[in-house]
């Protein structure tokens, strides 16, 4: 670490500035008070106003003790009129008391100050062999110049150098702690992360995009997978609260008895295991922002009570507490569940739904939007590709079309976990069926022998390739890498070739 003037005064600058406008606002008092009456000065004598102040700075002994570790005040010819220096210097201030500071303190510069009226702060000076931290004020009357005072801050620079690594780590955590609020007031999507050119999607964009400029409570339903938060993001991110916080909480993920001191916050003590100095609430955290409660048919009962009358009354009560605490929130609902079938069964409240069912946004699977697919894929895979700093992959039309027909229970997620591994798996620039997982390229083939009459190309060369592969392995005696050779194609591929068509061997 360097230990320049500019770490010095940066470390030094707020006690040097307090102490300096004790000292000043010391001195204007002292004036005030000994120096006029009815605006004529009573005191005219120099050296009788130096003692009159040196007097006055012994009632602070303790004070001064405390705030640094050396002060001398002197006159304009630079004798030492008030000295506590004895702890720093070992001088006790009846031997040096009149005598010239320039003879007491090596290398000082307080004569100096005394005469020009220069202040100099935190300068270093060498005093005994060590490199002490110094400041010099001038002492100042009705604008005359009637002393200076001296004072010692760090008696080694060695001091100032834990100090600064204090700092520079109390500054590291601090940086933490502004990236963490960062984060919460950044939002990662945006609509135009909502890739589509499905009709029912492109709909509910719109819809979102209007809902986005009002400060309605918007509910987004649809199975695990489909998008919900991408949804969310877009909302908060085309919204006027889009420079505040945006706060997600997953209710399903957290216990019943913790999830109001999570939603709300609670008081120092409130309960067993609390922090003594209390908590912040996500909704507090979100004040003036957006707060998305995920999976919120997850709410127990109790809960949703008590989030109604947060919503409908803006406002809310920390856990053991009683302080009304007044919140400015857009709130956003998302879950999996269909709420309206849950309030028939009695297991989500009825005025809850309807106070968060404002603006309903519903989801639709990915397997009633099958259109979306290869664009869906073509942009997951430029994703990967960019991720890892890989040429990018495209998709055979036989992998296309078995990704096609197949359901997508997983939706979205299921797509890009398909396509990350398949990415991973393919060494050429284009995927074929058999890198894709083994539940859905067995799928395929079996699909494609079902109607042997078929007059697909696919289904005849897959056919075709069958036989050829059960034909070479005769032939080689059931020699694979034979087999490998009589086909052209490497060993790696006839073995999972074998194992898609399900080849006995």
């Amino acid at each position: 670490m360097v230990l320049n003037q500019g770490n010095m005064k940066r470390i030094i600058w707020i006690p040097i500035f307090l102490n300096i406008s004790f000292l000043t606002y010391f001195v204007i008092i002292y004036t005030k008070e000994h120096y006029s009456e009815g605006g004529i000065f009573l005191r005219k004598n120099v050296n009788e106003e130096l003692k009159s102040l040196k007097q006055s700075m012994e009632m602070l002994e303790d004070l001064l003790d405390t705030a640094y570790y050396g002060m001398a005040i002197v006159d304009t010819e630079g004798k030492i009129v008030k000295w506590n220096y004895e702890k720093l210097m070992g001088i006790k201030e009846s031997d040096v008391l009149d005598q010239y500071v320039q003879d007491i303190i090596e290398n000082t510069r307080l004569h100096i100050v005394a005469k020009t009226g220069e202040k100099e702060l935190f300068e270093i000076q060498t005093i005994q062999g060590r490199d002490m931290i110094t400041s010099r004020v001038p002492i100042i009357k009705d604008g005359n110049i009637i002393g200076a005072a001296g004072t010692v801050l760090f008696k080694d620079v060695k001091e100032l150098k834990s100090l600064v690594q204090k700092l520079e780590a109390l500054e590291d955590t601090v940086h933490k702690y502004k990236g963490a609020i960062k984060r919460l007031h950044k939002t990662k999507f945006s609509f135009d992360n909502i890739i589509t050119q499905n009709n029912r999607m492109i709909y509910l964009k719109e819809i979102a995009k209007m809902a986005a400029e009002s400060n309605a409570t918007i509910l987004i339903q649809g199975e695990s997978g489909t998008g919900k938060e991408l949804f969310a993001h877009g909302v908060h991110k085309a919204s006027f609260r889009k420079h505040g916080p945006f706060v997600t909480i997953n209710c399903a993920a957290i216990p019943n008895e913790l999830l109001e001191s999570e939603l709300f916050g609670y008081e120092p003590g409130a309960f067993t295991g609390a922090k003594k100095e209390g908590k912040i609430g996500k909704f507090e955290l979100a004040n003036g922002g957006t707060i998305l409660l995920d999976e919120i048919g997850s709410m127990p009962m109790e809960m949703q009570a008590k989030l109604l009358r947060v919503l409908e009354g803006r406002e809310l009560e920390r856990v053991g507490g009683n302080a009304r605490i007044e919140i400015d929130i857009r709130l956003i609902a998302s879950t999996n569940e269909n709420l309206e079938k849950a309030v028939e069964e009695g297991k989500f409240r009825q005025d809850l739904y309807y106070r968060l069912n404002v603006i309903q946004i519903e989801i639709p699977p990915l397997r009633d939007r099958i259109d979306d697919i290869p664009l869906l894929a073509e942009h997951i895979l430029k994703q990967l590709a960019d991720s890892i700093a890989l040429p990018n992959k495209k998709l055979s039309n036989d992998t296309i079309h078995v990704l096609r027909n197949h359901h997508w229970p997983g939706n979205i997620r299921e797509l890009r976990n398909v396509l990350e591994r398949s990415f991973i798996l393919c060494k050429e620039n284009t995927i074929q069926v058999e890198h894709l997982p083994d539940y859905l390229s067995k799928k395929a083939v079996h699909n494609a022998f079902e109607e042997e009459d078929s007059l697909l190309l696919k289904d005849i060369i897959a056919r075709v390739e069958k036989e050829a592969i059960k034909r070479a392995i005769e032939e080689s005696k059931g020699n694979k890498s034979m087999a490998a050779k009589l086909l052209g194609i490497h060993r790696t591929a006839l073995y999972k070739k074998i194992e898609i068509y399900d080849i006995d061997i």
